[in-house]
C-alpha cells in the first residue's frame, strides 16, 4: 500500500512497552511494516503559540498535498506520449548522507528512511520560524509552477487546436496541407480552379458530369487530388462567371463544393506556424520536466518535514512537557488489514484517553472541548500520508 500512519505515543517506560506490544502484534498477524520515525528536538516556546502552529500546520499539510499533486498531474500532462515513464520521474533526493545526496529514490523509501534536514530548517530556529521558511517554500513553488505550467499549457492548446484542423473528413479539415500549387490555375482572369467533395459512390457519375454541370467547364481539368473514408476531393477548372451556376448544379447532383482559394501566402504561414509550435514546445518540453522533477522532490520533501513538524506539535500539545514522546511510521499491508491495525491501535493506547478509546467503539458518546469528529480523533497521536498522487 502507498499509505502510511505516522502516530506517537508518550517516551516514559510504559508507553515503550505499548509500543512494543504494538509491534510485535502487527507483525505476528502481519498489518503493517513498523519504523522508528526521528524527529528533531524543536525550542517549543509557549503552548499558546503551539495551539496557533498546529492550525496554521494544518492549513499548510493541506497546501503541501494539493501542490505536490497539481505537480505531479502536470508530469503526467507534460508527458503525454510516455505516461508509462510518469513514476520514474516522481522521485525525491535520497538523503542527507554524503553518498546519498545525488541519488533520486522513491517515495516510499523516502518516507521509511525520512531525515530531518538540518541545513535547510535548523531545529534550533524557533519553531515558528521553520514553518515560515516551509509555508514560503511552498509558496514560491506554487508561483512558479502556475507561470511555467500556464506558458506551456497556451503552447500546447495553440499546437492541439492546428492539429485538430488537419484531422477530420474532407468537409471540415484544412487543405492547406493536401493542395499543391499545381493543382490550381492560378492569376488568371477569366478562369478559377475549384474543390469539389464527390462520395465514393458517385466517383464515375462525376467523371460523367461534370462537364456538362454548367457552361464554361474546361474539359478534362479533373483531378482526384484527396481522399477519405467517405469520398475524394476533385479539382475542376471554370469560367468565373458561372462558378454560382456550377455549385447549384453540383449540389442537385450531391456534389459539395468546398470554399477554398489558394493563397500561397497564407498556406506558407498556416505551415511555419505549425513548425514554430512544435520547435517551441520541444524547447520548452526538457527544462519544464525538469523544473517539475526538482520542485516536486522539493515540495515533497517540505511536505513530509510538515508531516512530521505535526507530530512533534500535537504530541506536546497532548502529552505535555518536558518534551518526550516516540513517533513510529506504519505502513499497513493491504487496505482490509486497515480496521483490525486501527483495533490493535486503539486496544495498545487505550490507557493515554479512556473517553477517546471508548468514543471510537460508541460514536454516541461525545469528547467534551473536542471539535474534531470521533472518527478523527485517536487516544494517540496520529497523521496520514497517502502516497496516491496521481489517484
Amino acid at each position: 500500500m502507498s499509505e502510511f500512519w505516522l502516530i506517537s505515543a508518550p517516551g516514559d517506560q510504559e508507553n515503550l512497552q505499548a509500543l512494543e506490544r504494538m509491534n510485535t502484534v502487527t507483525a505476528k498477524s502481519n498489518l503493517s511494516y513498523n519504523t522508528k520515525f526521528s524527529i528533531p528536538d524543536f525550542k517549543v516556546g509557549t503552548l499558546d503559540s503551539l495551539v496557533g502552529l498546529s492550525d496554521e500546520l494544518g492549513k499548510l499539510d493541506t497546501f503541501a498535498e494539493s501542490l505536490i499533486k497539481k505537480m505531479a498531474q502536470s508530469v503526467v500532462e507534460v508527458m503525454e506520449d510516455a505516461k508509462g515513464k510518469v513514476p520514474e520521474n516522481l522521485l525525491a533526493n535520497g538523503g542527507l548522507k554524503e553518498k546519498m545526496k545525488y541519488l533520486k529514490i522513491d517515495l516510499t523509501s523516502f518516507v521509511t528512511r525520512f531525515e530531518w534536514d538540518m541545513a535547510k530548517y535548523p531545529a534550533k530556529q524557533p519553531l515558528v520560524s521553520v514553518v515560515d521558511t516551509l509555508a514560503k517554500q511552498l509558496a514560491q513553488i506554487e508561483t512558479d509552477l502556475k507561470s511555467r505550467t500556464a506558458s506551456y499549457n497556451t503552447l500546447k492548446t495553440n499546437l492541439e487546436n492546428l492539429e485538430k484542423k488537419s484531422m477530420g473528413n474532407l468537409f471540415t479539415r484544412t487543405l492547406s496541407d493536401i493542395v499543391s500549387k499545381e493543382d490550381f490555375v492560378l492569376g488568371s482572369e477569366y478562369l478559377v480552379t475549384l474543390l469539389v467533395i464527390v462520395p465514393k459512390s458517385s466517383y464515375a457519375q462525376w467523371q460523367k458530369t461534370y462537364e456538362s454541370l454548367s457552361d464554361m467547364v474546361v474539359p478534362r481539368s479533373t483531378k482526384l487530388i484527396a481522399e477519405d473514408n467517405e469520398g475524394g476531393l476533385f479539382t475542376v477548372t471554370l469560367f468565373r462567371k458561372v462558378i454560382e451556376d456550377f455549385k447549384t448544379k453540383a449540389k442537385e447532383n450531391k456534389f459539395t463544393v468546398r470554399e477554398f482559394y489558394y493563397d500561397e501566402k497564407e498556406i506558407k504561414r498556416e505551415r511555419e506556424e505549425m513548425s514554430r509550435l512544435l520547435s517551441d514546445k520541444k524547447q520548452q518540453y526538457g527544462p519544464l520536466l525538469r523544473w517539475l522533477k526538482v520542485n516536486f522532490s522539493e515540495a515533497f520533501i517540505a511536505w513530509i518535514h510538515i508531516k512530521a513538524l505535526r507530530v512533534f506539535v500535537e504530541s506536546v500539545l497532548r502529552y505535555g512537557l518536558p518534551v518526550n514522546f516516540q513517533a513510529v511510521l506504519l505502513q499497513p499491508h493491504k487496505k482490509s488489514s486497515t480496521r483490525r491495525l486501527r483495533e490493535v491501535l486503539n486496544s495498545v493506547f487505550r490507557h493515554l484517553d479512556q473517553v477517546a478509546a471508548a468514543s471510537i467503539l460508541d460514536a454516541s458518546v461525545e469528547i467534551p472541548g473536542l471539535q474534531l469528529s470521533t472518527q478523527d480523533y485517536f487516544p494517540y497521536v496520529y497523521f496520514r500520508i497517502d502516497l496516491s498522487l496521481l489517484d
